[in-house]
């Protein structure tokens, strides 16, 4: 139980410290009020929350609901260049669309067509930059980072199971006493639910909602569904899919700009740091989604408190905790050797983190593996 609520925890460091940075910029670049920033959290938050332990328990499987990233990313540009309530009415059009993707089973044919090579690849691709930060991180606070490194290695050997515990315990520990957190400024707050009325144009829908929707399959849904997959879990996706975008269309007009499948928050409760049996590891995602309805209530509150921990304690924390995660990608990529030649190729345009036509590095990826499979396919049958 401690080990799931700790995963699930670092899960949530990971998750908020870096993508809530997003959704500020867009919510500044597009002059929201205070209390469109705070509904805007509390949508995306208490959405995820609900959803994530939800699904988790119906399924038993280790599932978690994030807000789209790459979406926030969007509206970065998209939400200065139009009114809030047509972008609202676009919200509303992608969660809708995607509702009815999902209910026609498109997801759950797509995701029988990619090889288990090709998706454990594109996973470890995904997850290989988290992996990576681990040192850079060290570069950049190489007393903090190196100390918690040391702190990991010796609680992996003499006891595996709490050494990503440990180790953030002592981390956060250590960054308080070199005055490296700001909790002095954090005040308590609860966060008020602002409805919106949706206006739907076209201009909306063309500039903001394909998009969204794009993003959301590409980026989210499919590695979602691919780091599931590879850790040993089948829930079906189209139910993913579905519940996920009916939440999203329900909280459109507080703000949510939309919830998918995680990628990152699932590979850090889908190993055996969250649970060592792999048919308990669902009450991470329970946690998880607690955890998110707690930090719906308190909105922008517990967004500070992340954003008081040092970016580099953040950084290690998940790059420690997701290393099996990229091993079981790894290994998985490489035990067909039908497969290997498509899975290199997959794994390196996966983490290059390219983008073209708006659409990221985990799709190219996957079109390229799936290319390459039956180039090879037809190659090695002639």
């Amino acid at each position: 139980m401690i080990s799931a609520a700790t995963a699930a925890l670092v899960a949530i460091l990971a998750g908020y410290s870096g993508s809530l940075v997003i959704i500020f910029q867009a919510a500044q670049a597009a002059h929201l009020t205070a209390g469109q920033l705070s509904s805007w959290i509390w949508a995306i938050s208490l959405s995820c929350g609900l959803c994530s332990a939800g699904l988790s328990y119906a399924y038993r499987a280790p599932i978690a609901i994030a807000w789209s990233t790459p979406g926030a990313a969007l509206l970065v540009v998209a939400l200065p260049t139009m009114p809030y309530a047509e972008a609202i009415g676009a919200y509303v059009m992608a969660a809708a669309a995607l509702l009815i993707i999902a209910l026609t089973g498109l997801f759950d044919r797509a995701m029988r067509l990619v090889p288990p090579g090709i998706a454990a690849a594109m996973l470890a691709g995904i997850l290989f930059r988290f992996g990576a930060d681990l040192f850079t991180s060290a570069g950049q606070e190489p007393a903090l980072v190196g100390v918690m490194l040391a702190i990991w290695l010796i609680a992996r050997r003499l006891t595996p199971r709490f050494a990503i515990t440990a180790t953030l315990a002592l981390g956060v520990l250590l960054a308080l006493l070199r005055g490296q957190t700001h909790f002095a400024h954090v005040t308590a707050s609860l966060a008020v639910p602002e409805f919106t009325m949706p206006v739907f144009t076209l201009a909306a829908a063309i500039n903001l909602a394909v998009p969204l929707i794009l993003v959301a399959i590409s980026a989210q849904y499919i590695p979602g569904l691919a780091v599931l997959r590879a850790a040993g879990y089948a829930p079906p996706a189209r139910a993913l899919v579905a519940v996920s975008s009916a939440a999203s269309l329900l909280f459109a007009p507080f703000g949510s700009h939309g919830i998918t499948t995680a990628a990152i928050t699932a590979a850090l409760i889908a190993n055996e740091e969250a649970h060592p049996d792999k048919t308990r590891r669902w009450i991470a995602g329970v946690w998880i989604g607690g955890f998110k309805v707690i930090i719906a209530l308190f909105g922008a509150t517990v967004a500070a408190l992340f954003a008081a921990l040092p970016a580099a304690l953040i950084a290690a924390i998940a790059g420690m905790a997701l290393t099996g995660a990229i091993l079981a990608g790894l290994s998985a990529a490489v035990t067909n050797p039908n497969e290997r030649d498509a899975a290199i190729l997959t794994f390196l345009c996966a983490a290059s983190g390219m983008s073209a036509f708006g659409i990221g590095a985990a799709f190219w990826g996957l079109v390229i593996g799936l290319a390459a499979q039956f180039a090879f396919s037809n190659r090695r049958s002639t």
